[in-house]
């Protein structure tokens, strides 16, 4: 019997196993790194054992410093959760040398699917239909596009799509340099890519007694970057036969490798219907919420139970019941490239209502790091139907209170509208596709009636009265209309709220209705509509929330400063990173193309990509490999030689 587990992990899934110790009455231990001193997961922990550094390679990726945490704290199980050295066979290997219990599936089990190459190799030989590899060196036209991906994890880390030949080289160097960043390996591999095809897999849960579950499936098409955003289960809109034939290979592909514990095999469904194997996950997956809610388990005690050497409850799994989906909630701006966003989360409020589960690592009053990823919770709904847990979801979503960096809020509750995801539709081209009109700015007239409530909560603040407006400020001679300023965020529009305060209150110039105004919540009459209006103030930003939806803005000085201003050309730091390479033979004075990727800066585990906004010549250059930047730093300065101007870097 375990009696206290070590998660060599953090954040959400570390919060998340937990909470089954708890109810199973283990004892908790916690690792953490520098910056995650004050995290959530260190707080709901028993004992926490520090690992000396910020970066995941001197922290959670050092298995040795992991195992001695265990033993310094007595623990005598250790729980990989996923990513970092969740299937690192060596890591596993030397929990087990340390007499620890490891939590997760057999060393060779690892070390089978480890590389994703020999992985295919294996599963080809068990008759598991899969995507043939494609050799680099040997490419032509006529194979494109092409996907390469890391042979050593996964996280859509080191994935890219080729679609012209001549990319090849360069994306190749960029895949190999992003995977050995995020795995320790840069092997890389190519294989044919799939237009609009689906992913689909199946959760495995199997003991130490040859019994092995094949719980349903789940679709994780809508991806960005080749990272999931939202998943189902079971995956909508399958036929029985081909059910069937996932759950077969997916089984299939656990007894070739002695599997023991859960695991997932992900298929890529073609268009036409046929499943491709694409990789066996020899861990727990992110979006394994979704099979807990419809088969009515707790994935995380049946891993723990078969640990103990405890077989499975019975020789089939529990019928499975309704729908459930699930969102990533990230700290991102969809709009922008999906730049992550870090800075002190303010807020994180869900409703807390039937069928609705929040899986987080983070409370308000926690900051949002350079380091990780920049998931901040998954909102999962289950019910009946995939109709209403999808109706659910979004509601739930529309009504959370999130303040702080730009999250991915909106774009999900767009995501899970649109017509093709609510006609069971889902494919990994979802976004290439949707992404401009999923992003577009929220309608004016919503953001403007948001403005005007936080400039008459603020009025209000003002006055001091902290009661209803109506009931002071009037005076005798006519006062000049009050004037307060917002940029909305993200999309940057400028909004200017004119009202006057008059015997009746606070009134609008522009003829909206003021039914109350309180420095905290304002209730307007637009069009004969009442709407209320919860307002947050810290420091210069404004949280405004609705029954629809949140708004924030940054509230602006009357009169702009003219020297806060950033020369046109300038190349800024979208996010807080370290620079990783610049072009080659990149200095000042090189001509540069307009969209030539001239510095790859690395922030939250992936790679991104400082264009040059024009044709014209690098006049500045500050940036250089290992440089560790803060957000707004100034990278590099293009000025286009015909008129001896710079263009601005495009947001």
């Amino acid at each position: 019997m375990i009696s206290t587990l070590l998660v060599a992990n953090r954040g959400e899934i570390a919060c998340r196993i937990f909470r089954t110790c708890r109810a199973l009455g283990i004892a908790t231990v916690a690792v953490y790194s520098d910056a995650d001193a004050g995290a959530l997961h260190v707080r709901e922990a028993d004992t926490a054992v520090r690992l000396p550094g910020a970066a995941p390679a001197d922290t959670y990726l050092r298995g040795d410093l992991v195992v001695a945490a265990a033993r310094a704290a007595g623990a005598d199980a250790v729980h990989p959760g996923y990513g970092f050295l969740s299937e690192n066979a060596g890591f596993a290997a030397a929990v087990r040398d340390a007499g620890l219990v490891w939590v997760g599936p057999p060393v060779k089990a690892i070390e089978l699917m480890a590389s994703k190459t020999r992985a295919k190799e294996l599963m080809a030989a068990a008759g598991v239909p899969l995507l043939a590899p494609v050799d680099p060196a040997a490419v032509t036209a006529e194979d494109l596009p092409l996907l390469l991906k890391a042979a050593a994890g996964g996280g859509g880390r080191g994935m890219r799509v080729v679609r012209e030949l001549g990319d090849l080289p360069g994306e190749l160097t960029a895949a190999a340099a992003e995977a050995l960043s995020a795995f320790g390996d840069g092997e890389v591999f190519a294989e044919p890519y799939v237009e609009r095809g689906r992913h689909v897999e199946v959760q495995i849960m199997a003991d130490g007694y040859d019994g092995i579950w094949a719980l349903g499936t789940r679709d994780c098409s809508l991806q960005r970057r080749h990272q999931k955003v939202i998943e189902e289960a079971p995956a909508p809109g399958l036929d029985e036969a081909l059910r069937e034939r996932l759950r077969d290979a997916a089984t299939a592909a656990a007894r070739a490798v002695g599997y023991r514990g859960a695991g997932t095999v992900e298929f890529l469904v073609a268009a036409d219907g046929r499943p491709y194997f694409l990789e066996m996950n020899t861990r727990l997956q992110v979006e394994h919420p979704v099979t807990e809610a419809v088969f009515g388990l707790d994935l995380v005690a049946l891993q723990l139970r078969v640990a103990e050497g405890e077989p499975l409850p019975s020789a089939e799994p529990p019928q499975p019941r309704g729908h459930a989906v699930e969102v990533r909630l990230y700290a991102e701006d969809p709009a922008r490239d999906w730049q992550p966003q870090t800075g002190a989360l303010l807020a994180l409020d869900v409703p807390d209502e039937p069928g609705l589960r929040l899986d987080t690592g983070y409370t308000g009053g926690d900051t949002i790091g350079v380091h990780y990823d920049p998931m901040l919770a998954k909102v999962i709904a289950h019910a009946p139907s995939r109709d209403l847990a999808v109706r659910l979801l979004a509601r739930a979503l529309e009504r959370a209170r999130i303040h702080g960096p730009v999250t991915n809020r909106e774009l999900l509750v767009r995501s899970l509208r649109h017509p093709d995801f609510l006609a069971a539709r889902p494919d990994t081209g979802f976004y290439d596709r949707h992404l401009e009109a999923l992003t577009e700015p929220a309608d004016e007239a919503s953001v403007r009636h948001a403005a005007t409530a936080a400039a008459l909560a603020e009025a209000s603040r003002s006055a001091g009265t902290g009661t209803v407006a109506r009931f002071g400020g009037w005076r005798n001679l006519p006062s000049q209309p009050g004037l307060r300023r917002y940029r909305g965020e993200p999309d940057g529009r400028e909004y200017d709220i004119t009202y006057r305060t008059t015997r009746d209150g606070l009134v609008p110039t522009d003829g909206t209705r003021v039914l109350a105004a309180r420095p905290d919540r304002v209730t307007l009459d637009t069009d004969g509509v009442t709407r209320h209006f919860d307002v947050h103030v810290e420091g210069d930003r404004v949280y405004v929330d609705t029954a629809s939806g949140g708004f924030t803005f940054t509230a602006l000085p009357r009169f702009t400063d003219p020297a806060a201003r950033t020369d046109r050309g300038s190349l800024l730091a979208p996010m807080p990173g370290t620079v990783v390479r610049l072009a080659e033979g990149l200095a000042a004075g090189s001509a540069v193309e307009a969209g030539q990727p001239l510095i790859w800066l690395e922030a939250m585990k992936m790679e991104h990509r400082i264009l040059a906004p024009a044709a014209g010549t690098l006049t500045a250059l500050h940036a250089a490999p290992g440089l560790q930047v803060e957000v707004g730093a100034l990278l590099a300065v293009v000025t286009e030689p015909s008129t001896g101007l710079v263009e601005e870097q495009p947001a």
